[in-house]
């Protein structure tokens, strides 16, 4: 048995274009200016409450950011897959690790029901068992709750269980929980593995399928 656990955005998914009009256009609604790309994606990451916190900036009290969090929540749902597409080589890898009998999750920070929706939007949700959001456990990532449950809801063990990400939270969550673990380059935080080196670094996907082997 192989089991291999995928981040979403940043991995699976460029959702970089998506989040930050989201992030947007709730700064707008509170009266705020846009902020660059750039800076939303590096508040991303750590779910959606930690992204507002960060995007409405130290200044917000708890009662803006509660309301801007809303107004996320909202306008996400109904424009999360306006851009968001997957990343080149995701598609085929997960067919042909599907096709090895492999295992497949998702353990993301991200909201349960968006990543869901936006695994069956994008038509890749059938090669997953589970997928798994921030809010599904108590803890987030790097908490290695979410490794651990799938595991145990699929039978594997240590030496078989693989977590896939772009950035430091992803491969502390697979240190934590005593995996092995693999980064991609092209993702939203890449710069963020110089400080948790994965065990194995890919510039594409499709190089997941000769490591695995």
């Amino acid at each position: 048995m192989t089991l291999v656990i995928f981040d979403l955005d940043g991995t699976l998914v460029d959702s970089v274009k998506d989040l930050c009009e989201a992030v947007n256009a709730t700064r707008v609604s509170m009266g705020l200016a846009v902020l660059p790309e750039e800076t939303v994606a590096s508040y991303v990451g750590n779910g959606a409450p930690v992204l507002i916190r960060r995007a409405m900036g130290p200044e917000a009290s708890d009662k803006q950011v509660e309301e801007a969090l809303a107004h996320f929540l909202a306008y996400y749902r109904e424009h999360m897959l306006d851009h968001t597409r997957p990343y080149a080589g995701v598609v085929e890898t997960l067919e042909a690790l599907h096709a090895r009998g492999c295992k497949m999750a998702v353990l993301t920070n991200k909201p349960e029901r968006f990543s869901r929706d936006m695994c069956t939007g994008l038509g890749f949700g059938k090669y997953f068992f589970q997928v798994y959001g921030g809010n599904s456990f108590e803890q987030k990532k790097p908490h290695p709750i979410g490794i651990h449950t799938l595991m145990r809801e699929c039978g594997a063990k240590t030496d078989e269980t693989w977590m896939v990400g772009d950035s430091a939270t992803d491969i502390l969550t697979a240190r934590n929980a005593g995996v092995q673990c693999v980064g991609v380059t092209y993702g939203i935080s890449p710069e963020s593995l110089k400080d948790a080196p994965p065990d194995y670094l890919l510039d594409s996907l499709l190089g997941l399928l000769p490591l695995l082997t």
